[in-house]
């Protein structure tokens, strides 16, 4: 009987992840839609549907003009609006609202992604015991970037020309010199100093490659309401330009294929961090959980057809132009961004498929 629970204790110690994973991504894509919803109803915008979920309906209810449901897979959810993609005489149809209204609505999906990202990372910040900030507090031993022009009580403001807005640029910027010697700005005595060519030691890693040897420690504060307000904006900015310079790197091949992932990817990576995450620090758990909402916030307001950000480009030019782009064209744009997306996502689930059966993700 003994053998028996441990069994099913081990097996629910791997699946307990997975389901969180897929729920959590669910609630990130739900929470997007709600933002959608919550304007469309706040601007009087008729809603015909709202889910939660996709696929067959498991639970439904009309209530007003509305049907609500809840569906069998947890992950995404819709929000479909009279007149969002063909004609309608209603006048409440979303195509025949202010350009304005419409950019808000439609913008809504991402912003809420971004503010629960947000507000992962206060979570994040709050229960640390303290929050990693850009001063350096002290060297290590024969430290090289000591000998090379960093000194102690240094606060590093850039780093190899972009600004620094948390602790986090940190680390991502230093990483992508090329050449171990980094240009930095600090404030040092209150003033502001330039310290140019900053060596770093270098060390082998087993598979071959070198990576750069960071040896100094940054200065911690306790977190208070205050502080953790204050370094929250700073790491969801900094998360938010990590994004942004991987899309960046991946279109100019920095990146290649098989380093992006889609849902079944991201649920794995959330599942394998979830597995690594004890009670005592949820730190990286919540650190990959702010990421991924971000990144969805990021990535839909890109100016692609088919996505938040494509339908919020013709709408900007519809206002800077004040005359809609002809909707039977917009249409035809939008359905083959779409296509084209959707052959992209099955491409990546196959790749991702693939890693899963060769023991890659979980």
């Amino acid at each position: 009987m003994s053998d028996f629970f441990s069994t099913i204790a081990v097996g629910w110690g791997k699946v307990w992840p997975i389901l969180f994973a897929i729920l959590f991504f669910g609630v990130i894509i739900a929470s997007h839609e709600l933002g959608h919803f919550a304007f469309a109803k706040l601007f009087h915008v008729r809603v015909n549907q709202f889910a939660i979920g996709m696929g067959p309906a498991i639970f439904k209810k009309k209530k007003g003009e509305t049907e609500y449901s809840l569906r069998l897979f947890p992950v995404g959810g819709f929000c479909a609006m009279e007149g969002e993609d063909g004609d309608s005489e209603d006048e409440r149809a979303f195509f025949k609202q202010k350009v304005w209204k419409r950019i808000i609505i439609v913008a809504a999906g991402a912003i809420v992604n971004l503010i629960l990202g947000f507000l992962i990372v206060l979570i994040m910040l709050s229960q640390e015991s303290l929050i990693g900030t850009p001063q350096i507090n002290k060297f290590y031993d024969n430290a090289k970037t000591h000998e090379t022009g960093l000194m102690e009580k240094d606060v590093i403001l850039e780093v190899n020309g972009r600004h620094v807005y948390s602790q986090y640029d940190l680390g991502f910027l230093i990483s992508r010199d090329k050449d171990a010697k980094v240009d930095f700005v600090v404030r040092r005595d209150g003033a502001k100093t330039e310290v140019k060519g900053v060596q770093f030691d270098m060390r082998k890693l087993e598979d071959g490659t070198e990576t750069m040897v960071y040896d100094f420690i940054i200065v911690g504060v306790k977190p208070t309401v205050l502080s953790v307000l204050r370094y929250g904006l700073g790491e969801t900015i900094s998360i938010g330009r990590i994004v942004w310079i991987s899309l960046f790197d991946l279109v100019t091949g920095t990146y290649g294929f098989k380093d992006l992932s889609g849902p079944i990817g991201t649920v794995g990576m959330i599942a394998q961090v979830t597995q690594e995450t004890t009670r005592a620090d949820l730190t990286p758990i919540l650190t990959i959980l702010a990421l991924i909402s971000i990144n969805i916030g990021i990535f839909n307001l890109l100016p692609i057809p088919a996505l938040d950000g494509g339908r919020l480009f013709f709408m900007v030019i519809e206002g800077i132009f004040r005359k809609p782009i002809n909707r039977k064209y917009e249409g035809w744009i939008h359905a083959v961004g779409l296509v084209l997306l959707l052959l992209l996502m099955a491409a990546i689930s196959f790749s991702d498929i693939l890693k899963l059966a060769r023991g890659e993700l979980f």
